[in-house]
């Protein structure tokens, strides 16, 4: 795995990490998510258009 590959990696298992932390926000017995935890998972989801890297990522502040 070359380090490029090996950076992207990383940032998919920390914003993996991050989506799990929330989905129960989104589970289909509960599903009462706000638009601001929807928009912050969309966030999340979105994070690798634009980083390559944990050096070089801007996490979504997770709403409360």
């Amino acid at each position: 795995m070359s380090d490029a590959e090996f950076q992207i990696y990383m940032l998919r298992n920390e914003r993996n990490r991050l989506l799990a932390e929330t989905d129960y926000w989104v589970l289909s017995d509960t599903n009462t998510a706000s638009e601001e935890q929807l928009a912050y998972r969309q966030a999340l989801r979105d994070i690798t258009k634009n980083a390559t890297s944990l050096n070089d990522v801007t996490w979504p502040t997770k709403p409360s």
